[in-house]
């Protein structure tokens, strides 16, 4: 196995123990048992457990990146890759109904625990604001765009705490379906974007 294998595991183990424990109660020796290394070997990749919240703050930020990416590249058009960010809580909803959702529970951890690191985790919130504004403003919704983008991911994180709370399927699809429902709302008519262009 080499250097940078182990460092990734450790990564990985390290981003699937936050999610499902929360940072503060997880320990280096919860992630070295579950990567399976000795402390030494461990200790070679990471000195703090601060470091390695970095290195997973960086991997959910570089996870969240290439799947907008995805999204820009393979979706029609703005409409429809704002739908594919709604239905995200669909996709992951076993995981969210068990642990929330993995970017707000993190940002409201380290928040709540005044840690150097919340600005960096924040970062990725404002990766989802930044990149719902630009579909909204390809949409032709003006000054309006970032205030839209505000409520998807508002509802988003809203949804998501609920779903957690409540473990209700039903909902979460309820919801999905009021959102998209509104979003067919806000779009400007065909006339009214051509217009904005």
């Amino acid at each position: 196995m080499t250097g940078s294998t182990t460092r990734q595991q450790i990564v990985d183990a390290a981003d699937s123990l936050f999610y499902g424990r929360g940072y503060a109660a997880t320990s280096f020796a919860d992630i070295a048992a579950a990567v399976k290394i000795s402390r030494g070997n461990f200790y070679y990749h990471f000195r703090t457990k601060d470091e390695i919240l970095d290195a997973v703050i960086e991997k959910r930020l570089g996870d969240r990146k290439k799947l907008l990416a995805v999204w820009d590249e393979t979706a029609r058009d703005a409409a429809v890759r704002i739908e594919c960010f709604v239905r995200i809580v669909i996709a992951n909803q076993a995981k969210i109904m068990a642990h929330g959702c993995p970017v707000g529970t993190l940002t409201t951890e380290l928040a709540r625990l005044d840690h150097g690191s919340k600005e960096k985790a924040n970062q990725i919130m404002a990766l989802f604001r930044d990149w719902l504004t630009r579909q909204f403003e390809e949409l032709g919704c003006g000054g309006q765009a970032e205030e839209h983008a505000l409520h998807v991911l508002s509802w988003s994180q809203g949804v998501a705490t609920l779903a957690q709370a409540f473990k209700d399927e039903g909902f979460i699809r309820r919801e999905v379906d009021q959102i998209l429902e509104w979003l067919n709302s806000v779009r400007p008519a065909p006339a009214t974007r051509a217009n904005a262009s």
